[in-house]
């Protein structure tokens, strides 16, 4: 039995040390395989990213000062408007009760007025024949163009709620809502038929369009706050927008949020970027678009990348192999780094090859 045992435990003992020792061969053997990277002059971008949207500069919602049902649009998405253009024709739309009072009114201050009108014609004849004092004439006169005035404003007020236009101290009141600015219109929020709420003191207002110049537009994005810290005014600036992959802009860092906010857990700075120069680009507002701004830039410098340098507190170092294939470790001076590739300012020349050895592979043994 026992001689049985040993004639199946010697073989397999065998196999597992053949095993191990061509396992430990064969690790070895990786461990010896080297790589190497030739030293290349190239250049390094140290940028930030930010990401956002092309916008208009500045927007303009236009809004009527007057209530009622749209009637007639003048313009669509995407004309070019001037200054004055019509844009809506505004129909009054009171409701009864608005119309009554208005229309009451207007008969309360014709009948006041008409009594007025009499009682400062009695006095100014009166004054004309010295019966009365100045004083007691001019309080009279007063009242006479007060109660004018309110005649005069109620029917103005009547006149809107029924035709929507009047004339107020020589200047032309009506219905028609014209453009403020010279620009396109990006949105049209309302169609024939639609209520319009007016502007005032108290509502904002039905929002009726949005009008904005398309040759002033901007880059408005957001950076992460660990770059933040390095932007200035006036950096260059890529803008690389996503319907155009083609077509490249250059632009210059214009403005930097001084406050930071989240955004979906991160946080995050606003930033704005204005283009150069458009060019033959023909851009639409609300284009995506990523902006990389150019923190630092070097050309025609030596580079490796940037795993192969071994960085601790007091210096950097490589693995240089010379041409008889000895490695030997060397100290080297480093400059700017994008993540990828490491500038070397010193210890390195061009053509020389930098050794790049293998992960360690972790094995259940170790």
């Amino acid at each position: 039995m026992l001689k049985k045992i040993l004639l199946i435990g010697i073989p397999i003992v065998l196999v597992v040390v053949v095993v191990g020792m061509l396992a430990m061969n064969g690790s070895a053997k990786r461990e010896d395989i080297l790589q190497v990277v030739a030293v290349t002059r190239g250049s390094i971008i140290d940028k930030a990213l930010a990401v956002g949207q092309i916008e208009p500069k500045n927007e303009t919602a236009v809004k009527s000062k007057i209530s009622g049902i749209v009637r007639k649009t003048f313009v669509d998405v995407g004309d070019e408007v001037k200054i004055g253009d019509p844009l809506f024709d505004i129909a009054p739309d009171p409701t009864p009760i608005e119309y009554a009072e208005a229309k009451r009114q207007v008969e309360l201050a014709e009948v006041t007025f008409k009594n007025v009108k009499q009682e400062y014609d009695r006095t100014k004849s009166m004054r004309d024949r010295q019966l009365i004092s100045a004083q007691e004439f001019e309080s009279k006169q007063a009242d006479y163009e007060q109660s004018e005035l309110r005649l005069s404003l109620a029917r103005e007020k009547l006149a809107l709620i029924e035709s929507g236009k009047t004339r107020v101290a020589n200047r032309d009141v009506d219905n028609i809502i014209k453009s403020p600015i010279a620009g396109t219109v990006l949105s049209m929020n309302v169609e024939v038929g639609d209520p319009v709420v007016p502007l005032t003191s108290y509502q904002p207002g039905t929002e009726l369009m949005t009008l904005a110049r398309m040759d002033d537009l901007i880059f408005k994005g957001t950076v992460d706050e660990i770059d933040v810290g390095k932007l200035i005014d006036d950096m260059p600036v890529d803008i690389e927008i996503g319907a155009l992959p083609n077509a490249g802009v250059a632009g210059r860092l214009d403005k930097v949020s001084p406050k930071a906010r989240r955004q979906e857990g991160a946080t995050v700075f606003d930033v704005e970027i204005v283009f150069d120069e458009l060019g033959a680009q023909f851009l639409r507002a609300g284009y995506s678009a990523n902006a990389n701004i150019i923190i630092n830039k070097r050309e025609d410098i030596l580079l490796i990348p940037e795993r192969l340098v071994t960085i601790t507190d007091s210096s950097s170092t490589v693995e240089v192999q010379d041409s008889a294939g000895v490695i030997s470790s060397r100290d080297v001076v480093t400059g700017l780094s994008d993540g990828i590739n490491i500038e070397i300012v010193e210890g390195l020349a061009e053509g020389e090859m930098v050794a790049e050895r293998p992960p360690r592979e972790i094995r259940p043994w170790d």
